[in-house]
């Protein structure tokens, strides 16, 4: 057996295990979800037991050292029950974690790390603010260099689970002529610290254990030790983390919108009206065929950003187009589930109802599709030159 086709039984031999866990012990997570509107102790207790927390920091942390192919993987079989569940998995390997895994000081690493795989500590990303997101110029939380360390103050805003996290990885302007361009630094700040402050928590229209918060910060104390590598790079950081994030999210939708599909064709084949199955209406089979389309060529699109990664190609304008396409195509997958369900679809105790709410907030996180579309063009102008 070749390395390729090797490589290709052991992850499919990992989605069978992942998928296993997930139908034995999982499957009330989405109703606790909506009934306690948070991770509750007993979740995060199952990820943990299931090895399912710090899947990508390296094993002496406690981790599985998961590649970036496999880690998609997982949060694919894990959005086939909720989508909502793979932000769990995210805040202890995804953008904040492998930062802090690759460019923070070993007593950073040491700790951090392990309590991000034992289950005690999660992460958020504080890059939004009020008059700043994907426009990192335009950040107006600063940092203020003082006697051992740093002050900061500003207001950081629709932060994903803060209000369930223990470590914020922070972006504060430390140079404001130069900003993104050298201007911007990340900073570990313990959740809770003196004078921060989580001053307001929203649900979104999807599951309600997906909270976004307003985070106030008043002075906050940040010693020169949790200064996250070196200073200035805390935008080049995120950026570099954002193109796996992308790839995150597009697998996790590939992996609703297959679900979907899958629901949907058997309730066609198991619905009649008129005397015969939805199945054999050629508007409803239209449908199911436009969305197995769709979702292959999500895979394809996936499947070329993450062979770009792993060969150390630049892969910025592969993963956009790989999140905007699968964000976009589940979505659409969904309705088509809702429609091809009827009445069914649309009760607010649906799990197809459910998919289509949580499906519409992955078109806006990490980056909306306005800006994949600007970042794909740009990289198609540097590409051909003007005649």
């Amino acid at each position: 057996m070749n390395d390729q086709a090797l490589r290709r039984a052991e992850l499919s031999e990992l989605r069978q295990s992942i998928r296993r866990s997930i139908e034995g012990r999982m499957a009330s997570f989405p109703a606790e979800m909506n009934t306690h509107g948070r991770f509750t102790p007993d979740m995060v207790r199952t990820f943990t037991e299931l090895g399912l927390l710090g899947i990508r920091i390296e094993e002496p942390w406690g981790g599985a050292g998961m590649s970036l192919r496999a880690y998609c993987l997982v949060q694919e079989e894990l959005a086939r029950l909720s989508p909502i569940l793979s932000l769990m998995v995210s805040s202890t390997s995804g953008l904040a974690p492998m930062a802090i895994q690759r460019h923070g000081s070993p007593a950073q690493q040491r700790r951090y790390l392990p309590s991000l795989c034992n289950g005690t500590a999660r992460t958020c990303f504080a890059l939004t603010e009020p008059e700043a997101g994907s426009d990192a110029a335009g950040l107006r939380t600063t940092a203020r260099q003082v006697a051992g360390g740093w002050e900061l103050d500003g207001i950081k805003h629709f932060i994903t689970l803060a209000d369930d996290a223990q470590v914020m990885m922070v972006m504060a302007v430390t140079d404001r002529s130069r900003r993104a361009r050298g201007g911007v630094s990340a900073f570990l700040v313990d959740i809770p610290s003196p004078g921060l402050r989580i001053s307001r928590v929203d649900r979104t229209i999807g599951t309600p254990a997906w909270t976004l918060a307003e985070i106030t910060l008043s002075g906050v104390f940040v010693a020169d030790s949790q200064v996250l590598g070196e200073l200035g790079k805390g935008f080049s950081y995120a950026m570099e983390s954002l193109d796996e994030g992308r790839l995150n999210v597009a697998s996790i939708c590939l992996g609703a919108a297959r679900w979907l599909l899958e629901r949907s064709a058997a309730h066609a084949q198991s619905r009649s009206t008129f005397g015969a199955p939805l199945a054999s209406r050629q508007a409803i089979q239209w449908m199911l065929a436009d969305s197995a389309t769709e979702i292959a060529a999500a895979e394809g699109l996936i499947k070329g950003a993450l062979d770009a990664i792993e060969a150390g190609v630049p892969a910025g304008a592969s993963a956009s187009m790989a999140k905007l396409y699968a964000s976009e195509m589940a979505f659409r997958v969904a309705d088509r589930a809702v429609q091809i369900h009827g009445a069914a679809g649309v009760l607010d105790s649906s799990p197809i109802g459910a998919m289509f709410r949580d499906l519409r907030l992955f078109r806006i996180g990490e980056g909306a599709s306005e800006i994949q579309r600007m970042l794909i063009a740009r990289s198609v102008l540097e590409e051909v030159p003007a005649s």
